[in-house]
């Protein structure tokens, strides 16, 4: 699991740090910044997925290992009956 802070619309709630004190940290004014490069290892990921749902302007954003690497959504058309599509928040809350 990787995630990414947008620190431009953090408001400094602090509920990232509270949960995930491992990978949030707090400024002197209670702005959030990131520790590491985002990646999340499986014993932190209940942890990090609080702090992302917590998070009441959702700057904390979930991102996929093929984020940028120009994958296109699923078709639903492509779908057969038996099967539901599954489409999956890209820059939204969760997955």
């Amino acid at each position: 699991m990787r995630i990414r802070l947008d620190r431009t619309i953090c408001d400094g709630f602090g509920a990232c740090a509270k949960h995930a004190p491992n990978h949030f940290s707090l400024d002197d004014w209670g702005y959030a910044s990131l520790v590491g490069d985002g990646t999340v290892a499986e014993a932190d990921r209940d942890d990090v997925l609080r702090a992302l749902f917590d998070c009441p302007v959702h700057a904390i954003i979930e991102i996929s290992d093929n984020e940028f690497d120009g994958e296109t959504r699923p078709d639903p058309a492509a779908a057969t009956a038996d099967e539901t599509p599954l489409f999956e928040a890209r820059w939204g809350f969760a997955q």
